[in-house]
């Protein structure tokens, strides 16, 4: 791609991680001991990814790096064919498409859980057959050994008797032990569906383009913090982000350069993600951010630097590398439990988000409770 340095097709990825032939020539052998049988797979992996970015002319961002590795190893089938449908149509596997690839996977969740759905109902249909039988061939098995029992009074001969008994403790053991490997499908199946639930709802709950968690995510997350906070009694904050001038950006430099737009700014957001942070990209431009066990000034604090540390970027378009100029956002935050609730929060951070804006962007305002009965200033 024009204005982007790519690896030479010689060295690869390999090469830019210090793993191909020019590091292997240089170093001295690893000791076996420290040499895991592991390391093999994963170079011949990361070759694997390298010549797939290579052979297309895909940058290594995230959204590349993620196809590629799903590709090589298959842990996509959907995706897999998808792209297979493409390069039989003699279509490029270009930037466009991926990122349009990725928008689509604003409803995956949806087509996801239709399947997961339907796997459902087939391991519940198979479950409950299983245990039909199991049933069944408990009350066979008791009417057949009680039908014998009754035979001990008979004049029947003992060795008949025990021939009828035995018959039937062996058609209980070959049917006892169809039913186990039933059962033990159905455990396997069972354990295959529950991996692929949590792949759903991590899926369900993850922005396709930048990798933070989506609104949905965070309306979760929200509330749980709101419920805890109160709970011990912890300071508590939320933030809303916009990126300044972001319609700008998009109709100047096209929409790839405005997904690497934010792209970058949910990255700068996230270096103060931490186990007390949670950062989600809300819509559009916008993000949102909870800080937990953070007084007001303290959250204004943290968001100043992440908005210094944005601002002093320098973007490019990668196409033609015309400069982008810097890429700012602005921010309101509150105090959470300084309002009557958390949407009446979300409302104030995002009128303080506005005041911000008016006042010329490229910073972050807090909001002071109203007054009893009346309506939140910005600070």
């Amino acid at each position: 791609m024009p204005g982007e340095a790519h690896p030479s097709p010689k060295r690869g990825l390999l090469g830019w991680l210090g793993l191909g032939p020019e590091a292997e020539a240089t170093a001295p052998p690893l000791p076996l001991a420290e040499a895991p049988h592991w390391r093999a797979g994963r170079r011949q992996l990361l070759a694997a990814i390298g010549d797939f970015l290579e052979a297309h002319d895909l940058p290594a961002d995230a959204i590349a790096l993620t196809v590629a590795h799903a590709f090589v190893t298959g842990s996509d089938g959907t995706l897999c064919r998808v792209i297979e449908e493409r390069l039989r149509s003699g279509a490029p596997l270009d930037t466009h498409w991926l990122d349009a690839l990725a928008d689509d996977g604003e409803g995956a969740a949806e087509k996801v859980a239709q399947r997961l759905l339907t796997r459902l109902e087939a391991n519940l249909d198979a479950f409950s057959q299983t245990t039909s039988s199991a049933r069944q061939a408990a009350n066979d098995c008791a009417d057949a050994f009680a039908a014998t029992m009754g035979q001990i009074d008979s004049p029947e001969s003992p060795a008949s008797l025990l021939r009828d008994i035995t018959q039937l403790a062996v058609g209980l053991l070959d049917r006892t032990r169809a039913l186990e490997r039933d059962m033990a499908r159905s455990e396997v199946r069972t354990r295959a569906l529950r991996h692929s639930l949590d792949d759903a709802r991590r899926v369900s709950e993850e922005d396709p383009l930048t990798g933070l968690p989506n609104r949905r995510a965070f309306e979760k997350r929200y509330a749980e913090a709101c419920e805890h906070a109160r709970a011990s009694g912890t300071p508590l904050c939320v933030a809303i982000c916009d990126i300044d001038e972001f319609k700008r950006i998009n109709d100047t430099h096209g929409h790839d350069t405005g997904d690497r737009v934010l792209r970058s700014v949910g990255v700068s957001l996230s270096r103060i993600a931490a186990s007390d942070c949670h950062v989600a990209r809300h819509g559009g431009e916008e993000f949102v951010i909870i800080l937990h066990g953070r007084t007001l000034h303290e959250a204004w604090e943290l968001l100043d630097d992440a908005r210094s540390a944005q601002a002093e970027r320098r973007m490019v378009n990668r196409e033609d590398n015309a400069p982008i100029g810097k890429v700012t956002f602005s921010a309101g935050v509150v105090n959470v439990f300084a309002w009557p609730d958390p949407r009446a929060a979300l409302r104030a951070a995002d009128e303080a988000l506005y005041k911000a804006k008016r006042e010329g962007r490229n910073r972050v305002r807090t909001a002071e409770p109203p007054p009893s009965g009346g309506e939140a200033q910005a600070a």
